[in-house]
């Protein structure tokens, strides 16, 4: 791959964080917690959602509902690729 089909693929990657953690935080200002490994978080720690890891492992989301079918929390828990 060439550098600026790099650059293009990191941009476009980027964007889509972007959007998504946008919409975590539309979530969360909707008063529908948000917990990464068990534990209620804010913006500052959405970004280690994405972040590499040495040992394969990375961030999988579970939304939570009621029997309502209202989304009630939102979970991120480390899982491994094995």
């Amino acid at each position: 791959m060439r550098k600026r089909e790099k650059n293009e693929e990191w941009e476009r990657r980027r964007e889509q964080q972007k959007i998504f953690l946008e919409g975590l935080e539309r979530y969360r200002n909707k008063g529908i917690p948000i917990l990464i490994d068990g534990k209620e978080c804010g913006p500052e720690e959405y970004k280690k959602l994405f972040e590499l890891r040495e040992d394969g492992s990375f961030y999988m989301g579970d939304y939570i509902g009621a029997e309502s079918g209202m989304l009630t929390e939102i979970h991120f828990d480390r899982v491994y690729y094995r």
